[in-house]
């Protein structure tokens, strides 16, 4: 088994893709109404002071296989939390700019 933790949920296979001149043009997924809304009640991001947030990322991508995959972020999951928390270090770890002042002795 493998230790690798991911930061989305697949979600399901979608259609085909559709090519122009042997160029991958696009595919598409579908979603029910109920669908919809587990994804709003489980995967949104949260929402700030400002009114940012509520957002649902959808990544459509191949499997390993060549099949066309649908997967969403999970913002609640163990792989997400630990990238947020080792972004949070790293950003208190960094060096805060020193303030410029007009009282320098030249």
């Amino acid at each position: 088994m493998s230790d690798k933790q991911y930061d989305s949920v697949l979600v399901g296979y979608c259609e085909e893709p559709r090519y122009y001149e042997e160029q991958l043009s696009s595919w598409s997924v579908k979603f029910k109404v109920a669908e919809l809304q587990e994804m709003i009640d489980k995967f949104a991001t949260s929402v700030n002071e400002q009114g940012q947030g509520g957002n649902v990322y959808v990544k459509l991508f191949f499997s390993k296989n060549g099949k066309p995959c649908c997967s969403v972020f999970d913002p609640n999951s163990a792989a997400a939390q630990a990238k947020r928390e080792s972004k949070a270090q790293a950003a208190a770890a960094a060096p805060t700019p020193v303030a410029e002042t007009d009282d320098l002795p030249f």
